[in-house]
């Protein structure tokens, strides 16, 4: 009976945090939905240069929440920051809604952003943090899988609500999950084990541990049995341990999510400059998400094999070979094959740098360094429909669109390469508690050692 309450609790972590990274996958759509009708919402006269304004304004606001957040989780906990960043992000795309003009809806973009920057770094490390044995890959591949299925739901979704209830009905359906899912969360979402050990609360760690079956993380625990300064983890990033390995994520995750976010944008309209019709462009993009969650639920069990890194470095190498053949004009059935496999690759390459960031830093800068990986990544979202407006502009999307993508992700598997991988022994602990961190393999670095 209690092996299966065990179980059952367990489940209520990993489906939590999996729906909070599907409010992300809903955020990656939903603008792109409602684009047309506010272009044509005559009211406001938006413009496509301050449409791309309104964009940009509310990924800034994820970049700036990924940080912030990120960083605030080492210091407040895991529930409670993802809680907030659920609700916050929540209330305001609820706002959205009723946005009276562009002025206002950029700003609640921005202020929705703040919190939706904080939901995936903490998910992420939350969820690892929770899982048995050697499988962090997998549980952040199988979380991120909520991206895109959010992504995917949401493109069915405005196809079905817009031309009868107009495009504010996306931004209430947006919220309407969190009456459900911040109630269930408050009620069923533990602080992790790992967390509450690295900020000196062992009793409590031990009974969170026992409830869920885990083995607690030996390099959590403070030297002195102190909580660690919350100034410290930013600090961590960039000491002279982890600054190459911080800067090649960083950079990594810049490419990765330029890829995400530039594909998402302008893969309809690049291959409508291909020939395709608009029926066809649209599908491909359906095909490539589809592609994503195939891809993630391969590349989970991959990196637990081979480690993170491996998996990413090879992962961005696929992505950019499958990228520039997508620059062949193939038979119609061979190019929905070539933009799925483009979509396996291309997606879980970013999810592995994730998971890799995850499982190379102790606990108690886990989510700061996903955080910053995320934020630092959000940056690269910010590029990735410039890169792909400026090719369409110039007239040049026909081949050179790909093999500009092709490049990028080229360019992420070089920058994962230049990473070290290291044992997260640490934080100035005691050469006791650094000789215990080193003689039992931490939960989810296995892959990596």
């Amino acid at each position: 009976m209690a092996m299966t309450s065990t179980r059952t609790t367990g489940a209520w972590v990993g489906t939590l945090c999996w729906l909070a990274v599907l409010l992300d996958g809903f955020d990656l759509v939903v603008l792109g939905a409602v684009l047309p009708s506010l272009l044509d919402y005559r009211p406001w006269g938006l413009t496509p240069a301050s449409a791309s304004l309104v964009t940009t304004v509310g990924l800034v606001g994820m970049t700036i929440g990924a940080l912030t957040i990120g960083t605030l989780t080492d210091v407040v906990g895991r529930r409670k920051a993802l809680i907030g960043a659920v609700a916050s992000f929540s209330v305001f795309t609820l706002l959205c809604a009723f946005a009276p003009g562009p002025g206002a809806f950029g700003v609640l973009r921005f202020l929705a952003g703040l919190g939706l920057g904080g939901c995936l770094p903490t998910a992420i490390a939350l969820v690892n943090e929770f899982t048995r044995g050697h499988r962090g890959g997998r549980a952040t591949t199988t979380v991120m899988t909520g991206y895109h299925v959010g992504a995917v739901a949401t493109a069915g979704l405005a196809i079905a609500v817009i031309p009868h209830l107009g495009w504010r009905a996306m931004f209430v359906l947006g919220a309407l999950p969190a009456l459900v899912l911040v109630p269930l969360m408050l009620r069923h979402l533990p602080e992790s084990a790992s967390y509450l050990l690295a900020h000196g609360r062992r009793g409590e760690a031990e009974a969170v541990a026992a409830r869920y079956g885990l083995d607690l993380e030996p390099d959590a625990a403070p030297a002195d049995g102190q909580a660690a300064p919350a100034s410290g983890p930013v600090k961590v990033l960039f000491s002279p341990a982890y600054l190459r390995t911080s800067i090649a994520i960083w950079v990594t995750s810049f490419m990765g999510l330029l890829l995400v976010y530039g594909l998402n944008t302008w893969l309809p309209q690049i291959m409508r400059v291909a020939g395709y019709d608009l029926g066809a462009a649209l599908a491909f993009l359906l095909v490539l998400n589809v592609g994503a969650v195939v891809g993630l639920l391969v590349a989970g069990r991959v990196a637990d094999r081979v480690g993170a890194r491996t998996a990413g470095i090879g992962w961005f190498s696929a992505a950019a070979v499958f990228l520039a053949l997508l620059s062949i004009r193939v038979p119609l059935g061979g190019i929905y094959v070539m933009v799925f496999l483009a979509g396996v690759f291309v997606f879980s390459a970013q999810v592995l740098v994730y998971a890799f960031t995850s499982a190379n830093h102790p606990p108690q800068v886990r989510a700061t360094a996903l955080g910053w990986s995320a934020g630092v990544g959000r940056l690269g979202a910010i590029c990735g429909p410039i890169l792909g407006g400026a090719v369409l502009a110039a007239g040049v999307a026909v081949p050179w669109g790909f093999y500009a993508f092709a490049v990028v992700g080229a360019l992420g598997a070089v920058a994962l390469s230049t990473s070290r991988v290291r044992r997260p022994d640490a934080l100035g602990a005691s050469g006791a508690a650094a000789t215990a961190g080193r003689g039992t393999a931490s939960r989810g670095t296995g892959a990596a050692g």
